[in-house]
């Protein structure tokens, strides 16, 4: 096929990639070392490359020959790179843990660069046209935080939203929200956006030695959303988790008759809205959208009834016949919450406040509490997408993976959220990531432009491909067949040409 002439610039992906380091294994999929690799789109041709991220992490481990830093899914034993001793002890004289810089998760945008990130408090500056990995950034220098998730938002200005979880003051366990400007004042050219960071607000976490696990949060034009779900880390098992030999993973618990909490945060006072709002027990990564109509805010998330997803990456789950033998016990459900900020106070009881056309519920309980119910969108789908121009606002389509009861996906989906229409593309045999969506230059319509996909083959000897597909009709329009192995990957970002810097500048 032929690539659409205007598309030009770097689809950049990230993902683990190594899962054996000598004789020694990583337990889980989410642990492996970070692959980078990309797209490069230049005049109707592409060009690939792949690289490991130069990782302490990484670097450590190849030098060892073996796993020396522990990961999530797997705690490593001892690290020559520290003093055994120095270790146990900087393990008793902490709660929190080093972490690892080993970022598999996506990449960022934060000024005029791109960052590998995970979800602990480091992430890796990266060359987007080389994949070199350069500085490491530290995010505890700049704002209290542990853990920052590793799907920011972006607002109008390019500045970056994102949140992390601050574990740090002894037994006030909070969630702060943080900005990173996308400029520096012109006299401090020399000096690194990081240096401007600021703490947005705080949200208390209502248990203070148990916050939650999240791994994004929702943005509308007002307020920011995030959700506080009964899938928790356990601060005290993590601390003693290196001396009992187990995993972080292992303090992780879902508590499946606890609620889930809404918390919605007005940007311009920077202060919470004090209703509490909140739902049933619910496991979620992924928020979609999110947008403000008369008076209630509209928010999509991909959520399951427990945890059984992040089990099943365990390596021993994921052998050759694993899509016979794993099957999800929960299956990502998309559901729609419509929660109205603007009420009668004087509403009755057990009277539902939402005023909109939707299945979606709000009940109003006698302690003045709200009880969301939400509307089914759609069930299957996962790794969602959006055209981010209409981030924050009201919108139709989603494009995402197509997932049944085991975690791989299989296809990808094109899901319209009003008419309920979905398309696909599926071949036998194929496995594709996380669509990402690129708009045509000057597209009028939302869903003008193009989506794209890595896809790998089951059979290692067929070879992998880039999926170029029309997004509106969601027929193919060409695919470029890579000679060399590619991993499944997690996420990662669509760079314009124009946002790149070029080395003479």
């Amino acid at each position: 096929g032929q690539l659409p002439t205007w598309l030009q610039g770097i689809l950049l992906r990230n993902g683990p990639g190594m899962h054996t380091i000598g004789d020694s294994k990583y337990n889980h999929w989410f642990d492996g070392l970070a692959l980078l690799h990309s797209f490069t789109f230049k005049n109707g041709e592409v060009y690939y490359r792949s690289k490991y991220l130069r990782s302490d992490t990484y670097n450590c481990n190849i030098e060892a020959n073996r796993i020396v830093v522990s990961e999530f899914g797997t705690m490593a034993y001892p690290d020559p790179c520290k003093n055994i001793f120095a270790k146990a002890f900087s393990y008793l004289s902490h709660t929190i843990p080093e972490f690892t810089d080993n970022c598999l998760i996506n990449i960022m945008k934060a000024g005029d660069d791109f960052y590998a990130t995970g979800e602990t408090n480091f992430i890796r500056k990266i060359n987007p046209e080389t994949l070199e990995t350069l500085e490491k950034v530290d995010y505890n220098k700049y704002v209290a935080v542990n853990l920052a998730t590793s799907h920011p938002h972006y607002d109008s200005a390019g500045n970056v939203l994102n949140m992390g979880t601050s574990i740090v003051d002894k037994g006030k366990t909070k969630y702060l929200l943080f900005k990173i400007p996308s400029s520096v004042p012109e006299q401090e050219k020399k000096k690194s956006c990081f240096k401007h960071l600021e703490v947005v607000c705080s949200i208390p976490s209502r248990s203070l030695l148990h916050p939650s696990y999240y791994h994004s949060f929702g943005i509308t034009g007002n307020y920011i959303i995030f959700i506080e779900q009964p899938f928790r880390l356990d601060i005290v098992k993590m601390a003693t988790a290196y001396i009992r030999g187990v995993s972080w993973a292992s303090c992780l618990a879902f508590n499946k008759d606890d609620k889930t909490w809404f918390h919605f945060i007005d940007r311009k006072t920077k202060k919470e809205v004090p209703t509490k709002f909140y739902t049933d027990a619910m496991v979620f990564f992924h928020h979609i959208n999110a947008y403000e109509e008369d008076g209630h805010i509209i928010f999509d998330v991909i959520a399951y009834t427990d945890n059984s997803l992040y089990d099943m990456f365990y390596l021993k789950n994921l052998g050759k016949d694993f899509e016979e033998n794993v099957k999800l016990t929960s299956i990502p459900t998309c559901k729609r919450f419509v929660v109205p900020l603007q009420y009668d106070k004087d509403a009755v009881v057990d009277s539902n406040l939402v005023t909109l056309p939707t299945t979606a519920t709000a009940v109003k309980e006698k302690d003045g509490n709200i009880y969301c119910q939400p509307e089914i969108l759609c069930e299957g789908i996962e790794l969602p997408r959006i055209n981010y121009d209409y981030n924050g606002k009201k919108y139709k389509y989603v494009f995402a993976t197509q997932v049944q009861w085991s975690p791989v996906p299989t296809k990808i989906a094109k899901f319209n959220t009003q008419t309920k229409e979905m398309l696909h593309w599926g071949q036998d045999d194929c496995w594709p990531s996380e669509p990402v969506f690129v708009p045509r230059p000057d597209a009028k319509e939302e869903d003008d432009g193009v989506v794209l996909t890595c896809v790998v083959k089951t059979d290692p000897k067929d070879p992998p491909f880039l999926l170029v597909l029309d997004a509106k009709t969601f027929t193919e329009l060409c695919r470029a067949t890579v000679n060399a192995e590619m991993h499944m990957d997690l996420h990662g970002m669509f760079i314009p040409q124009q946002a790149m810097k070029t080395e003479t500048e």
